[in-house]
């Protein structure tokens, strides 16, 4: 890092599902949350503190009342996995480091994302599926897991342009949700994603998809970060399923 003397850096580095924190969450820990100090010690000892933006994560905040949402920044943190707690301990160090040795830090706490490539989320496993199903190369049953839960899907180049914003124009210290702005039922996804792929198919529930807790619904609010920063999401939650698909469609 002193070679280069970087001015601003992404912090992305992460073990960032929860299914495998459950599973392994010492090496979580390891991964997120002492990554996260070593790079902050890092960017401590440059002759000029860089930029450094965190992707923290919406799953700090954990269940969230009816009334609160959608949440806001100021909302207490009460995470419900391994990967969350790890989220927000990585929250404090920036906190810490722009407190105590005026690291200039912004963290954002990325609601879900999506996009061409992505794997490991409900829409990358419906539209991966769709693809291989269109291709003979699966029998026609889709297999999801729970299907419930509301979530707001933001498109992963509006994702980009938000770190990008906050990196140029959020305040110092500060947390800035990053979201879509309407939720969808899992349910809803998975038909729009049939809909768009043109194939008939199945759908079987499966043990495997379900997770041993799940928050019913995942919104924040960005009335902060578009009033510091003027970021807007661009793409429709259909527009980026399509992108998905042709991705899927063209790699598969």
């Amino acid at each position: 890092m002193h070679q280069y003397q970087p001015t601003h850096i992404f912090h992305f580095a992460a073990q960032s599902l929860p299914m495998v924190s459950w599973a392994d969450p010492v090496t979580t820990f390891e991964s997120n949350i002492m990554g996260s100090l070593y790079l902050f010690e890092a960017a401590r000892r440059l002759r000029r503190p860089p930029v450094v933006v965190s992707a923290c994560s919406s799953a700090e905040y954990g269940n969230v009342a009816a009334s609160d949402i959608p949440v806001r920044e100021e909302h207490p943190l009460r995470p419900l996995h391994p990967y969350g707690i790890s989220k927000v301990c990585q929250d404090l160090l920036a906190r810490e480091y722009f407190l105590d040795y005026g690291i200039p830090t912004v963290n954002i706490r990325l609601f879900n994302t999506t996009g061409p490539g992505k794997t490991d989320d409900a829409p990358s496993d419906f539209v991966r599926q769709l693809a291989r199903i269109k291709k003979g190369l699966q029998s026609p049953v889709l297999e999801v897991g729970n299907l419930k839960p509301r979530r707001a899907f933001l498109d992963v180049q509006d994702a980009v342009r938000g770190f990008y914003l906050a990196a140029t124009k959020g305040k110092r210290g500060e947390a800035y949700n990053l979201c879509a702005t309407r939720t969808y039922s899992i349910h809803e996804i998975l038909h729009s994603a049939i809909r768009l792929g043109g194939v008939k198919v199945r759908i079987r529930p499966v043990s495997r998809l379900m997770r041993p807790s799940d928050e019913k619904i995942i919104f924040g609010s960005t009335e902060k970060i578009r009033r510091d920063t003027g970021w807007k999401p661009l793409y429709s939650l259909e527009q980026t399923l399509k992108s998905m698909l042709e991705y899927w469609q063209a790699a598969s």
